[in-house]
């Protein structure tokens, strides 16, 4: 079975038809105004228009307020949210209940010891994503090109499908797919050339690799 890719953050056509054309199986768009990757509501629209075959559309957003989701659900067309700042177990269950989306927590991660932060989200997500835990000073909570000890996951199994996220490029998904055994990885920095700034070229190639491995 083809690992599933995600590529994360897209902002403009070009990149969203790469993807496309390349067989990503999600793609992500960021509604949170502190990332160089957000869009708005209508944007996501228009960009979202290009889907010419059943592909994923994950949102994501960070601690997000009622009044955002009303605003990205109402405005959006989506098969997924994806909470990617500190929201709690209670706080997925309620969203995913009142909105009616199935949800993906993510999970941060910096050593072995951060796994054990998951078992509370397993009965009320419907994915789980690992992302590296931002360096200090960061203000954004992913996209910040930085990678975990993939091996942390190594033999691990989950009741539900989830993701690795984190530093991952054309050059080392392979690698990490095999270290970690993911069935699905999501990328966003890795396929830039600078910011928010996605490459065709490198969404190409990192879907490639992905399914090489």
């Amino acid at each position: 079975m083809a690992v599933e890719v995600k590529i994360c953050g897209i902002t403009d056509e070009d990149a969203m038809e790469a993807a496309i054309e390349a067989g990503a199986d999600h793609v992500g768009l960021v509604f949170y105004p502190n990332s160089p990757r957000a869009v708005t509501p209508e944007r996501a629209t228009e960009l979202l228009s290009y889907l010419e075959r059943p592909i994923s559309r994950i949102g994501l957003l960070v601690d997000p307020d009622d009044a955002l989701l009303d605003a990205v659900i109402g405005g959006v067309r989506l098969d997924l949210l994806q909470l990617h700042g500190n929201e709690s177990p209670e706080r997925v269950e309620a969203i995913r209940l009142e909105y009616g989306v199935p949800v993906m927590k993510m999970i941060p991660i910096a050593g072995p010891d951060d796994l054990a932060a998951a078992d509370a989200y397993l009965g009320v997500a419907d994915r789980l994503l690992f992302d590296a835990r931002p360096p200090k000073g960061s203000n954004l909570p992913g996209g910040n090109a930085v990678s975990f000890d993939w091996s942390v996951l190594t033999g691990r199994r989950w009741p539900l499908p989830w993701f690795l996220a984190g530093g991952l490029t054309p050059t080392n998904v392979a690698e990490a797919i095999r270290i970690s055994g993911t069935k699905a990885v999501d990328v966003s920095s890795g396929v830039e050339t600078a910011p928010g700034v996605k490459s065709p070229d490198l969404i190409r190639a990192f879907i490639a690799a992905a399914r090489g491995a």
